[in-house]
């Protein structure tokens, strides 16, 4: 199945190669666009609510004092999640108005500073016990930058969790609706697609990368890989969301990952 993200939102798509993508772009992932509104569908929708922050939250494990990094933390979700679960969570978001968001959730004590993924963290070396960073990293042209950041930010045997596009899943959508001239699995490419959310509407730019190419840059920032995963639904999907779970039990979406550094 393509990812229900994609499918809902995408009222046009376009597809460059890494080569090919030069020159002025117009504004592009500008959360600030629809706080309100992406917050609202992503707190009660199947593939966030439901199948995404739960598989995060079981490779997390137990974090009971364990100090994390919430990279991409947006309106602070998964950042609350594993707070009543004990850990001492910090979190930062290129998006200002998603932070205040999470502010009003997470209230004025959470540890919160807009930074973008891929720029100088404002945090010390070694500090957290892990990060995880959901659906964050497809956002990025160049990946060493923000891993090398995040490495840096972890102890010794720290962990990276991480959630991005499903690549087969992605290569699916471009098959099913005949791009296969302009887009191959094996490329590293970027594509847009307009989200439009209670009358707003932003572009937003996408990286596929297939799956070699996201364990090699794993693997060249320092970090091992130990669980590739491609989970099912939580089990109370199956009530909510019945008629979508009765078609498709299991489903391609996401691709989530536990890194872990020595």
């Amino acid at each position: 199945m393509i990812s229900n993200e994609h499918q809902e939102h995408a009222s046009s798509t376009g597809l460059a190669s890494t080569s090919a993508v030069t020159g002025d772009r117009p504004r592009v992932n500008d959360y600030n666009c629809f706080t309100e509104a992406y917050t609202a569908e992503n707190e009660t929708n199947l593939i966030n609510a439901y199948y995404e922050r739960p598989a995060m939250l079981a490779l997390a494990g137990e974090v009971a004092g364990r100090r994390i990094l919430d990279a991409g933390c947006g309106s602070g979700p998964l950042f609350a999640a594993l707070r009543d679960r004990g850990a001492l969570v910090s979190g930062f978001d290129a998006s200002a108005g998603m932070l205040e968001l999470a502010r009003r959730r997470l209230g004025d004590s959470a540890d919160l500073q807009v930074a973008a993924l891929g720029n100088s963290l404002p945090y010390p070396d070694r500090t957290f016990d892990d990060v995880v960073a959901s659906l964050v990293l497809h956002y990025l042209e160049d990946w060493r930058p923000a891993l090398a950041e995040l490495r840096r930010v972890l102890k010794p045997g720290g962990r990276l969790i991480a959630s991005v596009d499903h690549p087969f899943a992605i290569h699916l959508m471009h098959r099913q609706a005949g791009r296969e001239t302009e887009y191959n699995y094996f490329d590293t490419t970027n594509w847009a697609e307009e989200w439009t959310m209670s009358g707003h509407t932003a572009r937003m730019s996408i990286w596929h990368r297939p799956l070699h190419a996201m364990v090699e840059a794993f693997t060249e920032a320092g970090f091992r890989i130990t669980v590739i995963s491609e989970p099912e639904p939580d089990p109370a999907a199956r009530e909510l969301f019945p008629e979508a779970i009765a078609a498709r039990p299991r489903f391609l979406c996401f691709l989530f990952f536990v890194l872990q550094i020595d």
